[in-house]
């Protein structure tokens, strides 16, 4: 009984080890389809990081359109104003239900 016992557990064992292996496989191939938007990801994020670091590119930015275009600043100023508060109050309320 102990010899047959042995030989169960071996073969368990190969089996285990060739379905671990197809696991892994199978991830490699899920994670090669992901590498790209996880790339983008990281651009975005190094993005971000940047303004945060460099403020005064976008500030150079409102600047220029604001003195060559005031009336479509004035817009989007308003709009942007709007916008955030909309998302201010969208996060009151959600933070009230939940």
């Amino acid at each position: 009984m102990n010899r047959e016992r042995a030989v169960a557990l071996q073969q368990r064992q190969r089996l285990l080890l060739v379905s671990s292996a197809e696991l892994r496989l199978r991830m490699r191939a899920q994670a090669a389809e992901l590498q790209r938007p996880l790339e983008l990801a990281d651009r975005v994020r190094d993005g971000w990081r940047w303004l945060q670091a460099h403020p005064e590119v976008p500030l150079a930015a409102i600047v220029v359109v604001a003195l060559l275009r005031p009336r479509r600043a004035w817009r989007w100023g308003v709009r942007a104003w709007l916008g955030w508060r909309t998302l201010q109050r969208l996060r009151r309320r959600w933070a009230a239900i939940v």
